[in-house]
Formats: structure tokens, C-alpha cells, sequence
């Protein structure tokens, strides 16, 4: 039991450093985390994501969340959003923090990575009001895979959150909740050094994008032209 107590709480510190002060080597680590996220999906075959899936994108989200607990389960962690502009090109990635608390008997901490493709232009605009509940300010169901793809399973395709997570036990078209992801403007003006904030970050051509964000940039380009 004492083992188990020590896990939780170097897991629960670790957890808390996400929201400590970070500087700009932290946040830029955060973005190419995050890119590495999206090429391990779609390296492999049973977790990537399929070309129509693709299509359909007007944003996607790359969430690097932890989950640690003792009787209070956490699940804390940063990700990015990108949307795609009316030009076709992607946005800078803007930088997001993500977070769920649940009540119950838990032991034990993992990490969760999880690619959202949002299909509808205005559901990005939901984080403008700073916190979006992931399932329930907006549907999200767990995307098709290729061969759900091929079984014309195009309904899935509508839904405006399409869910892809390594976590197992998640079937097509379930519904999906993931808690709630926020801006993080602060860390915005760091990486950036810029004072626009989420919209101007995701809408805009004002701000020139940094060369670590270049890389996750140009792999969305190719994923979804």
C-alpha cells in the first residue's frame, strides 16, 4: 500500500507541473510532443486515421493528457489546436491545457494521447468562451476506422468531434466524453512572443509562425490539403 501511495503522489507532482510556470523550451517541447503524437498514429496502421476522416477536417486538436489517482482520480495535461483556414492552409498550432477530475476508487496513473478531428467550422469557436467540455458541449464519438470507413459507415463522418485515443475499449461511433480543454493564452504570448490571443492565433495571418511550430504545420498540410 505504501508503494502504491508514493506511485500516486510522484504521479499527482507530475501531473501539477503542467500548469507550473512553464518557459518557452517547455512550450515548444509541448508542440513537438504533440506532433509526435499525431506521426505515431498515423504510423501505425490499427490507430490511423483514415483519408476521409481527413477530408472532412475543419480543425483538429492533439491532446497529451495524464491520468493519476487514489480514491481522487486526475487527469491533467496540454495539447494544440489547429484549424484549417478558407485558403486550405492550417493555422499555428495555439496551445491548450486539458483536464478532467473524477470521484472513485482509482489506483494507478497512465498516459492518455488522443487526436479529435473536429468536421464543422464553428465548434472551434467553442474555446473562445475559455472552457469546452469535450462530449457534452459538443457530440463526440470515437472515428471510424479504415476498414469501418470501407463498410460505408458515413454516418460516423457527421458527427462535428470525431474521437481517435489509444486508450482500448472504444467502438466506433460510442459516445465519447474527455473532459474539458482551455485556452492558455499565457503560454500563447510566450511562444509566440505576441500579445493576440486564441483567435487571432487560429484566424488570422498576423501572426508569423515560429519555426518549432513549422513541423506539425507542414504534417497537417499533408495529412488534410
Amino acid at each position: 500500500m505504501k508503494k502504491f501511495l508514493l506511485l500516486t503522489l510522484v504521479a499527482l507532482l507530475g501531473v501539477a507541473s503542467v500548469r507550473a510556470e512553464a518557459t518557452r523550451h517547455d512550450l515548444v517541447r509541448r508542440v513537438e510532443s504533440c506532433e509526435a503524437v499525431l506521426q505515431t498514429f498515423q504510423i501505425r496502421r490499427d490507430t490511423a486515421i483514415p483519408t476521409e476522416v481527413w477530408q472532412r477536417a475543419k480543425a483538429v486538436i492533439i491532446l497529451n493528457q495524464f491520468k493519476a489517482g487514489f480514491f481522487l482520480g486526475v487527469q491533467d495535461g496540454y495539447g494544440v489546436i489547429l484549424v484549417k483556414k478558407p485558403n486550405g492552409r492550417w493555422s499555428v498550432p495555439v496551445l491548450i491545457n486539458a483536464g478532467e477530475a473524477s470521484l472513485g476508487f482509482q489506483i494507478g496513473a497512465k498516459s492518455v494521447e488522443s487526436v479529435l478531428i473536429l468536421t464543422d467550422a464553428n465548434t472551434p469557436r467553442l474555446l473562445f468562451q475559455n472552457r469546452f467540455n469535450i462530449g457534452v458541449d459538443a457530440k463526440a464519438v470515437a472515428g471510424p476506422r479504415d476498414a469501418e470507413v470501407e463498410r460505408n459507415h458515413t454516418p460516423l463522418l457527421d458527427a462535428p468531434i470525431l474521437v481517435y485515443t489509444k486508450s482500448t475499449g472504444l467502438y466506433a461511433g460510442a459516445t465519447v466524453k474527455l473532459g474539458h480543454i482551455s485556452r492558455n493564452d499565457k503560454a500563447n504570448f510566450t511562444l509566440y512572443n505576441t500579445k493576440y490571443t486564441m483567435p487571432e492565433l487560429l484566424y488570422s495571418d498576423w501572426v508569423t509562425p515560429v519555426s518549432e511550430s513549422q513541423p506539425l504545420m507542414n504534417l497537417m498540410q499533408r495529412l488534410a490539403p
